[in-house]
């Protein structure tokens, strides 16, 4: 009697047993991995921070709100200090935790460029928003990048345009000098193509003025700004470098109304401690500025912060690049909802699946307001030959307190851009020896 009670109660033990690894098993499969490399530490930390929280609180918010079709998103940090090397230690790290990374955000072009092949290789798409490789706009080549929301040559064209407008047309460019001070890395060398095509094309004269990184030092720099007098200076640059920047142009009287930063030049740690001595300084924006009143601001604070689930500070909500991290996990998110569409609704997606999700996002304005982005975002949609999806921005001004949109909408010109992305993906697949996809393949 006594044998066959502890054959019922081991029998019990291995069902209960069983049962909780099933249990577990399900849990783990109702949750989508995402990598979340960061950068807290380090002198591009006063960035990186606010992109950081954007993105996290994001995550929060899409669980808060039941997950993407009742799959909750699992996140880990991992910091990178904006060092390539660290960048992809990080992403070796983490590709393989909770069943798999299904989609990467880097931070950093040159994680980015770093990242490119293994990740390719591994089946994991990357998103990048608003940097990386700009000819991984061409899907045909670059099957797992995704430069959403426009790449650096969009920038260089709309900072162009903007120039062009305050002059009274773009023809009125011919023999001005502009000069571009950039950070001497992949990231401030991808504007140069775009720059030299439109100095070629308007005949203005572009000066080239490389700072090393991470930007404390510009003195040289600026006495070569106040030497050559040129009649615009485009800055290329990203964390202390920007406030440096403009320190030294109001140390040597250059009109910061003159200036002009790419959108890592535009944030509120470019400017805040200049303050009043940064107003007039320009930026263009990937589509957003400084946004309190958005409503997936409101519900960002209403549904984490005021939980006690918020990962920064209250006042930051809203600020350009808590909602640029914000944007890259809602565009990530939509792709797995997207992937869910096709492969199943309520299914945690691999790589490959999420792939196909970000190369057939079609979030049209009525989506984007949904999702509380109204007056944030403009529509975006992918395709196989197309992994940006658009071509917008705007210029916004610092006012010596706040950043205010001062143009309408600016569109890049894509009979420029697009000639240049298939011109340098090519390069890219001849040098790697890829063959571009057929249309029959992109519907694999």
């Amino acid at each position: 009697m006594k044998t066959r009670q502890l054959a019922f109660a081991i029998a019990a033990l291995a069902a209960s047993a069983s049962s909780l690894v099933h249990t577990s098993a399900a849990a783990q499969a109702k949750e989508q991995f995402i990598p979340v490399l960061s950068y807290r530490t380090g002198p591009y930390a006063p960035n990186g921070i606010p992109i950081a929280n954007g993105i996290v609180d994001y995550y929060k918010l899409v669980n808060a709100r039941g997950g993407i079709n009742g799959v909750k998103i699992a996140f880990e940090e991992c910091e990178t200090g904006y060092d390539t090397a660290r960048s992809v230690e990080c992403y070796e790290r983490l590709k393989g935790k909770n069943g798999g990374a299904s989609v990467v955000q880097p931070w950093s072009t040159g994680a980015t460029f770093a990242i490119t092949e293994k990740a390719a290789v591994d089946k994991i798409p990357i998103v990048t928003l608003g940097y990386g490789r700009s000819e991984s706009a061409d899907g045909t080549v670059f099957k797992w990048n995704f430069p959403l929301a426009g790449n650096y040559w969009v920038a260089a064209d709309a900072l162009v345009q903007a120039i062009g407008q305050k002059e009274g047309g773009l023809a009125k460019l011919k023999g001005k000098k502009i000069a571009l001070v950039y950070h001497d890395s992949p990231f401030g060398k991808e504007s140069i193509p775009m720059l030299d095509e439109r100095a070629a094309q308007q005949g203005f004269e572009l000066l080239k003025l490389p700072v090393t990184a991470p930007g404390v030092e510009q003195k040289a720099t600026w006495l070569q700004v106040r030497q050559a007098r040129p009649d615009y200076v485009i800055l290329w640059g990203f964390g202390v470098m920007n406030s440096t920047a403009l320190k030294e142009a109001q140390a040597t009287g250059y009109p910061r109304e003159k200036m002009y930063g790419v959108w890592w030049s535009g944030a509120e740690p470019d400017v805040k401690d200049v303050g009043e001595g940064a107003k007039g300084y320009n930026s263009v924006t990937l589509q957003n500025s400084t946004d309190y009143s958005a409503k997936v601001v409101k519900e960002i604070l209403a549904m984490v912060y005021d939980k006690g689930q918020g990962t920064g500070n209250r006042e930051e909500v809203g600020q350009v690049l808590y909602l640029r991290g914000a944007m890259g996990s809602m565009l990530t998110v939509e792709g797995i909802r997207a992937a869910q569409e096709r492969f199943g609704k309520g299914k945690v997606m691999t790589g490959e699946q999420v792939r196909w999700g970000l190369e057939n996002l079609n979030l049209t304005q009525a989506k984007l307001d949904a999702l509380g982005f109204a007056g944030v975002l403009r529509p975006i949609s992918t395709s196989c030959a197309d992994h940006m999806g658009a071509y917008w921005a705007r210029i916004h001004t610092w006012d010596g307190k706040a950043w205010k949109f001062t143009t309408d909408w600016l569109q890049a010109d894509e009979q420029i851009i697009k000639p240049m992305v298939k011109a340098a993906a090519a390069k890219y697949a001849a040098e790697k020896k890829l063959t571009s996809r057929t249309p029959a393949e992109c519907q694999s």
